[in-house]
């Protein structure tokens, strides 16, 4: 198995203008990537509930979250950011950005995130508490237990769950009413896929977390160890997908969404087998495809149902 590239950092700068080091500082495509789960989780619950004005709450909802939530994982990491030479470019690190101005990002960002919800609907803005924390106490997750990928695959497979509350928490009789129409088998294959990819990703930080003591499943398990694990979740993400189908009564775009991203799946551990850990930025950055693919198309094949 050959070694991991130690210096690819998709969060690192170079070139850059204050604007750009900003933008990469919240990794404003990790934005546009979370969008479509959240209008999946939406249309999975409640496809009628999602009007103009709605499609628009949602999607400041998700900018606002994402980017308190980069912002701060860079300020509670700043230290170790700092010792690590794969994190050595990054904007806190390099002083592209100033430390108030990425805590002014967490502080804008967070009321936009609140804001939304409570323009949504009520059960939105009781629920939206539970995601700000999810997201916002995932840098320590590391520092307390091995299994930080999980933590960071319900960050995502929760924007599935927020999507679903700002549809169906309109008409909800209760909160448990609303709890009961989360797209659950979906909030779940999504969590497992993140924390399947965070897995392998997490390979290229595997001596430098073992020598600072911080936890992960490559630090726990090996590189090998890691590997296998990310199959486990990809295959129990694939069945999930595959049952959902029926599940949610998707269409033909819906299904053929899901068949291309199982097959994404595949392909990130064809290359991970064939190309060693040296194939981790290839197979990592099919990702950004699948979540476009299969979240897009469960959109698309919901709201045509109601055209």
């Amino acid at each position: 198995m050959t070694e991991a590239k130690p210096y690819w950092d998709p969060g690192r700068v170079s070139r850059y203008t204050r604007f750009s080091a900003l933008m990469r500082l919240v990794r404003i495509e990790h934005t546009l990537f979370s969008l479509p789960f959240a209008y999946a989780g939406a249309v999975l619950a409640y496809a009628a509930g999602l009007g103009w004005w709605q499609a628009l709450w949602i999607g400041l909802a998700v900018l606002g979250l994402r980017t308190a939530a980069m912002s701060f994982n860079n300020i509670a990491d700043l230290d170790i950011d700092r010792l690590n030479p794969r994190t050595a470019k990054r904007p806190l690190v390099t002083g592209a950005v100033r430390l108030r101005d990425a805590w002014l990002l967490v502080i804008i960002g967070s009321l936009l995130y609140y804001a939304s919800a409570a323009a949504l609907n009520r059960y939105a803005l009781v629920l939206s508490p539970v995601l700000w924390l999810l997201a916002m106490t995932y840098p320590y997750a590391k520092r307390v237990h091995w299994l930080p990928h999980i933590h960071l695959g319900l960050v995502l497979g929760f924007v599935v769950f927020g999507g679903a509350v700002a549809t169906y928490g309109a008409v909800a009789r209760s909160l448990g009413d609303v709890l009961a129409h989360i797209p659950w088998v979906y909030v779940v294959a999504v969590a497992l896929w993140v924390a399947g990819f965070d897995t392998y990703y997490a390979i290229m930080d595997m001596d430098f977390d073992k020598r600072m003591g911080l936890g992960s499943i490559p630090a726990r398990l090996g590189a090998r160890g890691a590997l296998w694990a990310s199959r486990v979740m990809h295959l129990v993400t694939a069945v999930l997908l595959v049952a959902s189908i029926p599940l949610y009564r998707l269409g033909a775009i819906g299904a053929a969404g899901i068949a291309i991203g199982v097959l994404l799946l595949m392909y990130q551990h064809v290359l991970l087998a064939r190309g060693g850990l040296e194939a981790i930025p290839r197979a990592f950055n099919t990702n950004l495809a699948l979540g476009l693919v299969i979240g897009l198309s469960v959109l698309i094949d919901k709201l045509l149902l109601i055209l």
